[in-house]
């Protein structure tokens, strides 16, 4: 195939830029490289996306079946040429003719009979796929009615969950931990996840070459199935979208429960009890006690039927979820199963940069194409997903909660099992007593010093004086005991302390449920060595909420987890908040390569896509070379807009118009001066600009200050007579509730401005609610202000780390360390976030004010988006940048009418 292709199948004529983008994609695709890709919102990325990828891959396909056939008709040749009897003469090696003759034969043989066994496969994969387009399914469902037993097995598998050998009639058994073995590495891994025994074709399946498109947030990737629903190939690609439990889970009971912890500790019970029920009508006794629960939404033939319908046509998850409740079928694991045979798999970050997650959900990298598209904060992103917290409460409540498991259960633990309980309780109180607290007291009443220290994880484990663990055993444990999960049972059926055995009383289950959790409220405020007593009603519901929001055990896990990384990538910050319950130990990780290397290395190409990669030097840097990925795999593209270059007008403002300097420096910002200047900066703006404006302050404590000043100066009475104020909400969900309110009265305004108000006015903060994500199209952000630079707190001990360790293992570019490039990129990243929010399509035109005299240097400028820092002009005084302004909308105003 050659590195190129001449046109695209597209929904409509494609722009210049997005013949560029599909053309750079399908090279760097069919080249194997690592590709950073930018492309404004609003030039229509997803669609090149979709339509580039996709193209490569049916080409990729289409070659490597002629290759397979070309193959195949050499192989059979060659057989049947050397049928005739060979005449050649005695060869100097030892063996006979006859047996070298025989062994290259069957060399010859064993080739031709693999490439008619794939060929078959493929033919019986793509004969399938159109049975399940032509709605002829339903044979194939009844043929696999059964393997019921084995498709239990396999969910059970995919689910993390092991059969455990338990005890006939005690009580409790589903909350012991089995035995276990601390060098089994597990034998009987799940077929499911790519292991070697390909026994039953019908169950196992090998995933064809796919690509898997991910992006930060569910309603981004919603968006892309949309269009991908739109484009030329919505009917022919069999696409899957995967999430999480709570994302997907349509039985009613389960999502009730709120906390995804629930969700998914539940889920996996009810599968747990469907398979001990199969057991126990194969002939085994069955338990005494009440019949458990299981999930009617998990039956193979459903999941199975929904897994053909989800192949067959295109669907977000809002669409999966009207189909998984029509058709009585989970789409959770649906989805999943329908991941091999899948094109392209469309999932959110965590489930593509998280190993333990990406095996949990069926993902398998090798020689595929992984897209990321929004990643302008991808390095940020992967230093999340592998930092981990825990506070002082958690660890008391995890320490008291498993010694009280370790006492309930003691005659029935295995010796190993009471070892690693005993390590587990050891690291726990280690982590309590580094943190100034004693343990098996109440953390609240527990006063700490207040401070914060730094430690390598090395140096944190002597600290500690946890040293002496094996944490990669006990991180083992953890994941085959499911002991965070047992645990979590326990505490519902008996929290608190010293609790005997429930006894057969005329309450219900739910009853003795909440009588122990009140319990267990109460010890929490008492000595766990003493006598519990029963909580009055009145305990707060926000406090049984708080306590069981998330098993403390599971956030220990994760700790654990993150201990086991090289000593060098990362650090371990202890924040010590006067009392224990509020202090907390957090691990940070600084070398965020280090988990993207293995998607790096395992992918056929890896594409990072975003509206504005700008500054990428760093990014490069950071996550591409100290991953190992050498200068030659990676490719870079970069596309301006589709916008005329009439339709935007960006200005670097010096000083304002009583001729003040701009200078939003830590020192000055606060000044009175500064705060005045910039009122009367945004009253000139309000006078001109038609319909909304957008400003953006450095951090929510700024804005506050400046919006307290001008109320009492009266600079906010001037704004409201010209825009009406909006602010940003400090709760989330009353975003869209005040956008909802910004964009009727920008409407209103539009129709009838006869009492003065010509708009809308929206104050913002950089990095908050409003500043990622959300589209300030049209009339909705015709001026975006920029008030000072936001840099990020250069006193943070966690910033002041990272930059000495980028210091020291970073090399020094153009004469500053990169810890200093660090946080000027940083700053950079989230002005060009926030200033694309306006350009959101080819008609659209909008103003850029950056209001700090720092814009106009030229290190500062280059870091803009090349679209807009080609346009940007730089004004030292307000006189003529306010002109510009002035003409600029007078002219656009002109066109319309």
């Amino acid at each position: 195939m050659e590195n190129g292709r001449a046109s695209f199948p597209f929904p409509y004529k494609p722009y210049d830029i997005q013949e560029q983008f599909m053309k750079a994609l399908y090279s760097a695709l069919d080249q194997g490289k690592v590709g950073i890709f930018e492309s404004p919102t609003g030039t229509g990325k997803s669609l090149s996306l979709i339509c580039g990828a996709l193209s490569w891959l049916a080409d990729y396909e289409e070659k490597r079946r002629q290759e397979a056939t070309a193959l195949l008709q050499e192989g059979e040749a060659s057989l049947s040429a050397s049928a005739a009897p060979s005449s050649s003469s005695s060869s100097a090696s030892a063996e006979p003719d006859w047996i070298t003759d025989f062994v290259q034969k069957k060399a010859e043989r064993d080739l031709v009979s693999k490439l008619k066994e794939e060929e078959l496969k493929r033919k019986k994969r793509e004969e399938r796929m159109e049975m399940i387009r032509n709605n002829l399914h339903l044979k194939y469902a009844s043929k696999r009615k059964s393997c019921e037993e084995d498709e239990a097995f396999k969910l059970l598998q995919l689910s993390k969950e092991e059969q455990t050998g338990t005890p006939g009639d005690q009580e409790d058994e589903e909350l012991v931990v089995a035995e276990y073995e601390s060098e089994d590495e597990s034998k009987s891994k799940s077929r499911f996840f790519g292991g070697e025994d390909e026994d039953d074709e019908e169950l196992v399946e090998e995933h064809v070459t796919k690509i898997y498109y991910c992006s930060r947030t569910h309603s981004q990737l919603a968006q892309f199935v949309h269009e991908v629903q739109k484009s030329p190939f919505g009917t022919t690609i069999s696409l899957v979208t995967l999430g999480s439990r709570q994302n997907l889970c349509v039985n009613e009971e389960v999502r009730r429960l709120g906390s995804i912890q629930h969700i998914n500790d539940r889920c996996m019970e009810m599968q747990k009890n469907k398979h001990e029920k199969q057991h126990h009508e194969d002939g085994a006794k069955r338990k005494r006690g009440p019949p458990k629960t299981v999930c009617p939404y998990n039956k193979a033939l459903a999941l199975q039927q929904m897994r053909d319908e989800v192949l067959g046509t295109v669907q977000d998850i809002e669409q999966l979820l009207k189909l998984g409740k029509e058709t009585k079928a989970c789409p959770y694991y649906s989805t999943r199963l329908a991941v091999p045979p899948a094109q392209l798999v469309v999932l959110p970050y965590q489930m593509v940069l998280h190993e333990a997650t990406r095996r949990a959900a069926g993902v398998q990298l090798k020689g595929q194409v992984v897209i990321i598209d929004e990643a302008h904060n991808l390095s940020d992103t992967l230093s999340c997903i592998h930092s981990a917290e825990l506070s002082g409460a958690q660890l008391c409540r995890a320490q008291s909660q498993l010694t009280q498991y370790a006492d309930r259960y003691k005659n029935r633990l295995k010796a190993k099992n009471l070892m690693y309980i005993k390590q587990i309780l050891f690291v726990i109180e280690g982590l309590i007593r580094v943190l100034g607290g004693k343990v098996g007291q109440n953390p609240q009443s527990q006063t700490t010093q207040a401070g914060t220290e730094m430690y390598t994880i090395n140096n944190f484990l002597f600290k500690a004086q946890i040293d002496n663990i094996n944490l990669f055993k006990l991180q083992r444990y953890f994941e085959k005991s499911m002991i965070s999960r047992k645990l979590g049972g326990f505490v519902e059926k008996y929290a608190g302390t010293g609790v005997t055995l429930h006894t057969h009383s005329s309450s219900n289950k739910e009853n003795r449920r909440t009588e122990g959790l009140n319990r267990y409220l109460q010890a929490l405020n008492s000595n766990p060595s003493s006598t519990p007593v029963p909580s009055a009603d009145q305990q707060g519901a926000s406090e049984a909420d708080k306590v069981l929001s998330a098993s403390p055990m599971m956030q220990v896990e994760g700790f654990f987890l993150a201990l086991t990384n090289s000593n060098t990538d990362g650090r371990v910050v202890l924040q010590k908040q006067g009392t224990l319950s509020e202090s907390s130990v957090k691990f940070l990780l600084l070398n965020p390569a280090v988990h993207f290397a293995q998607v790096l290395k395992e992918c056929r190409a890896v594409i990072i896509a975003g509206g504005t990669m700008q500054p990428v030097s760093d990014f490069k840097q950071e996550l591409l070379f100290s991953a190992g990925v050498k200068e030659e795999r990676i490719t870079e593209f970069s596309c301006g807009h589709v916008i005329p270059p009439e339709n935007i007008l960006p200005l670097v403002l010096c000083a304002g118009p009583s001729g003040q300097e701009l200078d939003f420096t830590f020192q000055n910002r606060d000044s009175p001066q500064m705060m005045d200047e910039t009122g009367r900066i945004l009253s000139n703006i309000c006078n001109v600009v038609p319909g909304g404006v957008v400003c953006f302050f450095p951090s929510y404590e700024y804005s506050r200050r400046i919006i307290s000043h001008w109320e009492a100066s009266g600079v906010l009475i001037r704004l409201g007579n010209k825009k009406k104020i909006f602010q940003e909400p400090k709760k989330a969900n009353q975003v869209e509730q005040v956008l909802n309110e910004f964009s009727r009265c920008i409407q209103r305004s539009a129709v009838d401005s006869s009492g003065g108000v010509t708009g809308a006015i929206l104050f913002s903060v950089v990095g908050g609610k409003m500043s990622e994500g959300i589209n300030f199209s049209d009339d909705l952000g015709r001026c975006v202000v920029m008030v000072g630079m936001p840099y990020p707190n250069i006193k943070s001990p966690e910033l002041q780390e990272k930059m000495s360790y980028l210091d020291k293992h970073l090399p020094h570019s153009h004469g500053k360390n990169p810890g200093q490039a660090l946080v000027e990129n940083l700053c950079m990243k989230a002005v060009n976030q926030s200033i694309g929010r306006a350009i959101r399509h080819r008609g659209d035109y909008s103003s850029i004010v950056l209001c700090d005299r720092r814009y106009a240097r030229p290190a500062t400028l280059a870091k803009l988006p090349a679209w807009i820092k080609n346009r940007t002009s730089t004004h030292s005084s307000f006189g003529p940048a306010f002109a510009a302004l002035r003409k600029f909308f007078l002219e656009k105003k002109q066109k319309r009418e």
